[in-house]
Order: structure tokens, then C-alpha cells, then sequence
């Protein structure tokens, strides 16, 4: 293998690239950004990476979720609260159900980019170029809004290092503490028919809580009780902006993304000889492959051999992103594939991404049931296999938003456009987001220890 460096992956190929009018002006942003000062530290991703070889080895499961693509326009402190509360009782539900530590992952401070079908749309026989995210152009269809301008990437730096910084604040700070569990449920969600079964976890917490306390366990002299560990994730699209914040880490003098703890590859950026697989070899950072129906089974070893040659736990997760019509098509056959190799992987499911629809209404939406059903035949074909289901990847919102239809909050076509937010995708709702925790509670908690891996050819 030739010698990595953070751009090395300018010699490959590369796909999804906006094409920047200016070089000068992106070279200089990209300048700027490299005299930036990190946005995570290499330690904190040696910690997320050892807790997944934990998920990797059945002994945790991995919650990742957030917005499909983060916006300027909606970054605001109450949005980010709303957010992480929502993600906190989902993980108290997991934690609980489970009887299993949760490794808690956002999509946030830093999820701007986003890969697109095409280059261009086409609204009313007007084309321009596609919306990329806002740290490339902006939404607006206009030719002036459509051009990728590079002091973007500036802004989205600026921003997520706020998101991070009140995320720790809220983790760390006092906010996590189980004592509170009552005041994560947000105003919306007290009508929703979910509320009463959280309740009921809540209050056997209360009670866990009492009684550790009658023993002298407390949030003043027990942080676990007081504080949790969140990280962030995002997919690294931009590898400008990824490079310029890739940084040696001065105790083992290893090569990490700083742009955040966990980076993953998308479904279109896959190529093993491409730019994306480039950059990802040489960072340390645990990183995420998306795997959809076109990932052959040679070409998930080659990815492998090439991301993770020592085959390190916790490196790699393998996000599964089939829908619910095709799981069973494709998911065996590559958890076959990695078990014959005896490779060491985090599998996670992500039903949102294959169950996308165009309603009549003419709204990109997801159904709430075929959502359901990938996550219950991710669960079902590992439990065939022998293998775990260590995970599960959802784009959801703190909001009261209508984008995903049906669930207990019973969005239907007709009232899509009541509350539809998303910059790109739909999300799930609060409130569908937590049913998802308790389906996805008592399927962990079913599962069993993972079998041992075949030995090669058996």
C-alpha cells in the first residue's frame, strides 16, 4: 500500500463532488479551516470505538440517530434540547428493556452534506443544480442559491462546535441525571399513547434510584448516575472539509478525523479503489459502512481488507439500509460473507433510508410500518444466523413534525404538510421514535449471546 496522508485521496476517483466556481475561494476556506482547533479529540474516539468492539461482542447495543441533514436555519438551543431529550428517554427505554448498556451516537454537529441521485432537479421546467446540504449551496431554488460557495463550510464548523458544545453541557453538565427522567418528556408527547408505558420505566428508575440511594449511591458520588456519554457521527462526504480537520493525535501520533468520533461511508461512495475509501483507510477513528442492495459480497471484503485490515473490534459497523421488501434478499447473504471471512463487524439496521416513498400528495414520506418491519427482520435473520443485531441508525427530531406516515401519532398522507420540516429526507417524529425504542427493546432482549465465528471455507 502507498504511503496515507490526509489527501491522498485527491489522486482517486471521486463521486457526489460539487463543482466550486472558484478554486481559490475553496483552497483558502479549506486554509482557514486546517488553523481551526478540533472539533472532537482522538481519546474520546478511542473511547466510542472501544464501547462498539463491547456492541461487537453482544455485550451493548448502539443507538445512532439525529437529522437527515442539519440546517443553519434551525440551529437553535431549544431544537438541540429537544432533540437530545427525545434521544435520552429512547435510551433509557433501550437501556432498560434490554438489561444492556446503550451507546448513545447522534447525526449531529456536522451532518450538512448530502449525497444526491442527481446533479440536477428540475421544479416547473426550471433546472439547476441539486441541494447538496447546507455546507455546500442552499435550499432555495435560485441559480444564486444553487452555487456551492465554500465560506460554508466555515459556517457549519462554527456550528457544530456550538451543537457540541451545549451537547457535552446537557451530557455532562447535569441534564443526563436519571433524577430528571420525568422532565425529559417533551410538552407534545404527554398526548401520545406511548407516554404512560415511559412513565411506567420512569418510575421503576425512581424506585432503582431510592433504593441505591438507601445504600449511599447517589448522583453526588456516583457520575453514572449523574452524567452519559454521547457522540457524534456524520457521513464524511466532503472530503475538503474532512481533510482540513484531520489531525495526528499527539499521544500515538495516529492520523483522526476531528470533524467528529464516528464517520461513515454512504451507499453511492462505497467504491473500494474511490476517494471516500482513500480518506477512510487512513483515519483511526471507528467508521460506519453503508450497505444497500448493490454491495456485493466480494466488494464488502475488499472494503474490509482495506478498512480494517487487522480486523481491530469496534472499527467497523456495517449499517444495513435494504428496505423492508428486500432485507431478506440481502442481509443473510452478507452476514454470511463476514462470518465465513471471521471478520469482527457492528452490525446495525437502518430502516429508514430503503422504505422512501412518494405520497399522492406528492411529499417524499416514509410508512411507519415498513419501518417496523425492516427493524423486526433485522432482528429475525440474526437470530437465524446465530449472529447479533448490534444496532440500530434513524433520522429523527425532537419535533412534533409530520414526515414519516402512520405510527401511534397517526400522521396520515393528508396531513404530511401540516408540519414537514426536513431539509432532505423525513424524519421520525418524537413520538415514533420512541415506539421504535420499545419494539426495538424487546428484541434485544431476546437475543442471545453470538455464536463464534465459521472458520474460514467451513
Amino acid at each position: 500500500m502507498t504511503t496515507w496522508t490526509p489527501d491522498s485521496w485527491r489522486t482517486k476517483p471521486i463521486s457526489q463532488v460539487p463543482a466550486y466556481p472558484d478554486p481559490a475561494a475553496l483552497a483558502e476556506a479549506e486554509r482557514q479551516l486546517a488553523t481551526f482547533p478540533p472539533l472532537v479529540f482522538a481519546g474520546e474516539a478511542r473511547d466510542l470505538k472501544a464501547r462498539l468492539a463491547a456492541v461487537a461482542r453482544g455485550e451493548a447495543f448502539l443507538l445512532q440517530g439525529g437529522d437527515c441533514a442539519e440546517s443553519f436555519a434551525e440551529h437553535g438551543a431549544d431544537h438541540i434540547r429537544d432533540f437530545f431529550r427525545v434521544f435520552l428517554q429512547m435510551a433509557v427505554v433501550l437501556t432498560h428493556g434490554a438489561s444492556k448498556p446503550v451507546v448513545k451516537v447522534g447525526r449531529v454537529a456536522g451532518q450538512f452534506a448530502k449525497p444526491r441521485s442527481a446533479d440536477t432537479e428540475t421544479i416547473d421546467g426550471v433546472e439547476l443544480p441539486s441541494y447538496r446540504g447546507d455546507i455546500i449551496n442552499d435550499i432555495g431554488f435560485t441559480e444564486k442559491s444553487r452555487v456551492p460557495d465554500p465560506d460554508r463550510m466555515l459556517q457549519a464548523y462554527r456550528q457544530s462546535a456550538a451543537t457540541l458544545n451545549l451537547l457535552r453541557a446537557f451530557s455532562m453538565g447535569g441534564y443526563a441525571e436519571l433524577t430528571r427522567i420525568h422532565e425529559w418528556t417533551v410538552g407534545f408527547m404527554k398526548g401520545s399513547n406511548w407516554y404512560p408505558r415511559y412513565e411506567e420505566v420512569a418510575r421503576k428508575i425512581d424506585d432503582a434510584i431510592t433504593f441505591m440511594g438507601a445504600l449511599g449511591l447517589t448522583p453526588d458520588n456516583t457520575p453514572a448516575l449523574r452524567q452519559t456519554s454521547f457522540f457524534t457521527s456524520h457521513e464524511a462526504l466532503l472530503l475538503g472539509y474532512e481533510e482540513a480537520l484531520t489531525r495526528r493525535d499527539s499521544i500515538t501520533n495516529d492520523w483522526y478525523a476531528t470533524s467528529g468520533h464516528m464517520l461513515w461511508i454512504g451507499d453511492r461512495t462505497r467504491q473500494p479503489d474511490a476517494a471516500h475509501v482513500e480518506y477512510f483507510a487512513g483515519i483511526k477513528n471507528p467508521i460506519g459502512i453503508k450497505c444497500g442492495p448493490t454491495l456485493s459480497n466480494d466488494d464488502l471484503l475488499r472494503l474490509l481488507d482495506r478498512l480494517n485490515p487487522t480486523d481491530e473490534a469496534g472499527r467497523i459497523t456495517l449499517i444495513a439500509r435494504f428496505g423492508s421488501d428486500k432485507v431478506h434478499d440481502h442481509l443473510p447473504r452478507l452476514i454470511e460473507t463476514v462470518q465465513k471471512a471471521g471478520r469482527t463487524v457492528v452490525w446495525c439496521s437502518d430502516p429508514m433510508h430503503g422504505n422512501t416513498i412518494k405520497a399522492s400528495t406528492g411529499y417524499k414520506t416514509r410508512p411507519f410500518d415498513r419501518v417496523l418491519s425492516e427493524v423486526k427482520s433485522f432482528f429475525e435473520i440474526h437470530r437465524e444466523l446465530g449472529t447479533y443485531a448490534g444496532g440500530v441508525h434513524i433520522e429523527m427530531t425532537g419535533d412534533d413534525v409530520t414526515e414519516c406516515v402512520g405510527g401511534v401519532s397517526a400522521v396520515t398522507e393528508a396531513s404530511l404538510s401540516d408540519r414537514y420540516h426536513t431539509y432532505c429526507d423525513p424524519r421520525l417524529n418524537a413520538s415514533q421514535a420512541l415506539e421504535l425504542a420499545f419494539l426495538v427493546a424487546e428484541e434485544v432482549h431476546a437475543q442471545k449471546p453470538p455464536r463464534q465465528h465459521l472458520a474460514a471455507g467451513e
